[in-house]
């Protein structure tokens, strides 16, 4: 395992669904993130893709990309941390993102993606519960934050389940490989995102408690919940795991 905790994909099956999947959804901007010794990468460009970025933050998997890939593919290397990246150095057309995440930071970078003006579609891995939580609905096990703001901002389509001896070192949990393509409109001006964010989270923070008194105990106006509430004919014993994306959506409006 290199120093920075990867898992190499090895599947030739998995590497050619997502590879099919991303050119589906094709895009004018192709970046992948965190190729590693480039399974996609080459795959990527064996099926036609060329001139499209790659971000990396291993020096040692940028070497060895450098000596790799063919030159007359046009890959544009960048030696970054992705949550580090500025995405306007990119041109300003919609863009696929394409990545075996890594786990540990997989959720944010699913955020900065979602959140870029220019996003079109993504295909990312995830850990099998994140992609759980990513796709869950109102009133299931999985149900969260992540459900929430994944699902409004995107439209998500399973592709395939990912078993541990698919990757060189096998992990120690299964994957899944999940496809995003962009919804028409945002339910929620980019401005009030992070005020969003902020009462969703909050509705969750005290998970045993009703939505009401969750709020109330976050600070939000009791009179103000109470009407929101009413007028969008929730119940005040709900509890926030049972209120629906588009729910909150109307909540907020009021609140």
């Amino acid at each position: 395992m290199q120093k920075y905790g990867q898992h190499f994909l090895v599947s030739e099956s998995i590497i050619r669904q997502i590879v099919d999947a991303a050119l589906v959804l094709r895009a004018e901007n192709l970046v992948e993130i965190g190729p590693g010794k480039g399974a996609l990468t080459q795959q990527l460009i064996a099926r036609g893709e060329k001139n499209f970025t790659v971000v990396e933050i291993d020096p040692e998997m940028i070497s060895y990309l450098q000596k790799n890939l063919p030159p007359q593919a046009g890959v544009r290397l960048v030696e970054q941390n992705f949550l580090q990246a500025d995405l306007s150095q990119l041109a300003p057309n919609p863009t696929l993102f394409v990545s075996n995440l890594p786990y540990i930071d997989a959720a944010d970078i699913l955020d900065k993606t979602l959140a870029w003006p220019f996003f079109q579609a993504a295909v990312f891995m995830f850990q099998k519960e994140q992609a759980q939580r990513i796709r869950a609905r109102a009133g299931e096990e999985f149900y969260g934050p992540l459900s929430v703001f994944s699902q409004l901002r995107a439209q998500i389509s399973p592709i395939c389940k990912v078993s541990r001896g698919c990757f060189n070192p096998p992990p120690k949990v299964e994957s899944m490989v999940l496809a995003f393509q962009k919804r028409a409109v945002w339910p929620v001006a980019p401005e009030a995102w992070p005020r969003f964010k902020k009462l969703v989270n909050a509705a969750f923070l005290h998970r045993r408690k009703t939505l009401f008194n969750s709020w109330a105990l976050c600070g939000y106006d009791k009179q103000k919940i109470q009407h929101a509430l009413e007028a969008c004919g929730v119940s005040p014993s709900a509890r926030a795991e049972q209120v629906g994306p588009e729910t909150y959506v109307k909540l907020f409006a009021l609140l």
